[in-house]
């Protein structure tokens, strides 16, 4: 289906007809080298047969898979989870393991851990980190044995017994551990205070297996403050909870009936067959005790989520609970739903969460993937605005415009990256900056635009145009270019570089570069291509070359391996020899290194105008050009890129008026 927003659509395809033969002039320009801009592009990761030149897994491609069964429980006093897991590790590398890499990132919160000593000030909160009490190695026979293992930081080398069979191989890990859940300061992860009880978000809980790739073999960058890197796999795993406290997690509840009344399973059938919203626990029944099956004591909540890279959950006695169902392609629907402190509700706040979760993935699976997992969820807590499979943490604070830009960016990120599982740690910019991309369109369509354009702290959060904004961004010598160590990027350039001018820069494609017509298939197929598997920045750029039917080498390097400038100016307009009657000469000239599509307009004496197009081919020989422009009037004016589409560096060299 194509994205709402086709304002450029019809006008490329009148500007590419406009434009008539281009003439060379001998004038020079500043910075700008043609050899230099049009130079081979060098792709970060060869292609072969893992990994074609088309940008697809190649005939040889492999992904090793980890599937959990996990039993954990909280003690809300104590403010400890304690728990254990199975980790199936299937290798289906054609290397032979002797370790595997685990994550144990509660150690991040440490006195001593390498994020402490990262960006902004160091912390003034700590715990004691992850405590690891058992490592059991089960063999394909059944055979275990206890494990050595090594903790690093945030991560965990076992040492396997006997090295781990290449290309078929497959292993069970059982390990024990429990740690004290980080308050606030855990940012990702906390608990937080509320009215009618804490509320627990619980992510990073568990050890979880590291990738292993073709790309660096094991991927172990420990978790400093940038997100992650995750094998995908199954997820079975029970909570243990005091019994008057919900529990919302990844994926779907499987046992309803051991730990919800009769009344709210019913509630729960009524949503899953209502475009409404339903309350399943009203803010009312948050201090009934009828609202819970049992008075007392402990209860288990069972959940699984199929092919993800991740299950987290929150548990609070706090929630208020509301559902409605999604409506998905083919008939298809899942679950929205909603979890909140009474702090939250309202008709201005969260107490239209729920319809705003369900537009946003209607939107997003009708437009480039279906959703794939039976229940989204909205929890409200402190953790701000993070992203799970089939669950956010957004602030319960949030209310009107901000709180449905949130869910919508947060329930973005089911695309990128929990089904295109691309390196977070490494490569944040195809993570939020693919996700900020679809954003702009979200808000393009949801209520007709209600929100639109997008305007916020992700994209164009100044004043001017999105391209003015980042015209001015594109100036700074110390701002990072998106293809930037995710950890190396300072938070002042976090917002602006790794989601704001991606985002832009996909816009460009599409609107401006490429057109609607070729980016849009080409970009649902990239998702269905990569889905559950690990594309590199690499197989990105030569998907998009192969499938756009473009050679954009020019455009990946001076927009995400460098920040080139753009500037072009109109030099002078002039009639043709032989007077106006035989039409108009145009010099341009293009100035810094960037070079981009670009529309001169004509004005004409009698008050018409006429656009003419520009394309990236000029400069790959030259730095100023003439261009014709048959016409029968005088020209009065000529502007370039008259509706600000462009990051122009310099608006003042864009306009001449003819005397």
């Amino acid at each position: 289906m194509r994205i709402p927003s086709m304002r450029h659509a019809a006008a490329l395809a009148m500007l590419f007809g406009a434009a008539l033969p281009l003439h060379a002039a001998n004038t020079t320009s500043g910075s700008f080298n043609p050899l230099e801009t049009f130079a081979p592009f060098a792709y970060p990761h060869a292609s072969n047969a893992m990994r074609d030149a088309a940008g697809k897994p190649g005939p040889l491609f492999w992904q090793n898979r980890a599937d959990y069964t996990i039993q954990a429980s909280l003690d809300p006093v104590a403010r400890k989870l304690t728990g254990s897991e199975t980790i199936t590790y299937s290798n289906h590398s054609p290397d032979a393991l002797d370790v595997i890499w685990l994550q144990v990132e509660q150690n991040r919160y440490t006195k001593d851990a390498r994020g402490a000593f990262g960006g902004g000030k160091f912390p003034t909160e700590f715990t004691d980190g992850e405590h690891i009490r058992s490592v059991e190695v089960e063999d394909a026979s059944g055979h275990k044995q206890k494990a050595k293992w090594v903790i690093s930081d945030t991560r965990m080398q076992v040492i396997l017994p006997a090295p781990l069979k290449a290309r078929d191989g497959k292993l069970k890990l059982h390990i024990a551990w429990d740690y004290t859940v980080p308050g606030e300061f855990g940012g990702r992860t906390d608990w937080n205070a509320n009215r009618q009880g804490d509320i627990f978000e619980m992510a990073q809980w568990y050890p979880r297996v590291c990738v292993y790739d073709d790309l660096r073999g094991w991927d172990t960058q420990p978790f400093l403050n940038s997100e992650f890197y995750l094998e995908y796999g199954n997820f079975d795993y029970r909570i243990t909870v005091p019994s008057d406290m919900i529990v919302v997690g990844s994926g779907e509840l499987l046992n309803p009936q051991d730990v919800l009344t009769t009344t709210e399973i019913k509630r729960l059938d009524q949503a899953r067959h209502s475009d409404a919203t339903v309350m399943i626990r009203t803010a009312a029944e948050v201090t009934d005790p009828a609202s819970r099956p049992k008075q007392g004591g402990t209860l288990t909540w069972h959940f699984a989520i199929r092919n993800a890279r991740d299950a987290v959950f929150g548990a609070s006695r706090a929630y208020i609970w509301d559902a409605a169902r999604i409506n998905l392609p083919g008939g298809k629907t899942a679950l929205a739903m909603s979890a909140y402190p009474v702090e939250s509700a309202g008709d201005q706040a969260w107490g239209v969460a729920t319809q705003d979760l369900k537009k946003s993935v209607e939107f997003f699976s009708r437009t480039y993937f279906p959703y794939p997992y039976p229940v989204a969820i909205n929890e409200a807590g402190t953790a701000g605005g993070m992203e799970y499979p089939g669950i956010t943490f957004d602030h319960k604070k949030a209310a009107g415009p901000v709180l449905r830009m949130l869910i919508a960016h947060e329930i973005g990120h089911t695309w990128f990256p929990m089904i295109v599982g691309s390196n977070e740690r490494r490569d944040a910019w195809m993570d939020e900056g693919f996700n900020t991309f679809v954003d702009v369109y979200e808000a393009e369509a949801f209520d007709g635009g209600k929100y639109a354009p997008k305007r916020d702290s992700e994209y164009a959060p100044g004043k001017g145009t999105p391209a003015d904004q980042i015209a001015a961004l594109l100036k700074d010598p110390d701002a990072p270019p998106p293809m930037t160590y995710a950890d190396a990027v300072k938070e002042k350039y976090r917002h602006p570089i790794t989601y704001f001018k991606t985002a832009f820069g996909l816009v460009l494609l599409r609107e401006q570069i490429v057109g609607p017509e070729r980016f849009d298939p080409a970009f649902r197929r990239y998702i269905a291509t990569w889905a559950y598997r690990h594309p590199s920045p690499s197989d990105f750029f030569r998907f998009m070359d192969s499938e756009t039917g473009e050679d954009l080498n020019w455009f990946w390097r001076g927009w995400f391996e460098h920040n080139w400038q753009f500037d072009m100016s109109v030099d002078k307009a002039a009639p043709a020899a032989g007077g106006w009657k035989n039409g108009a000469d145009i010099t341009v000239s293009n100035h810094d290194k960037l070079v981009l599509p670009n529309t001169l307009e004509l004005t004409y004496a009698d008050g018409s105008k006429r656009d003419v197009r520009i394309p990236v081919e000029t400069w790959m020989q030259h730095t100023s050009y003439v261009v014709h422009v048959d016409s029968t009037q005088p020209v009065t004016s000529v502007v370039l890129d008259p509706k600000h589409d462009l990051p122009d560096a310099d608006r003042g060299n864009d306009t001449i008026t003819v005397k």
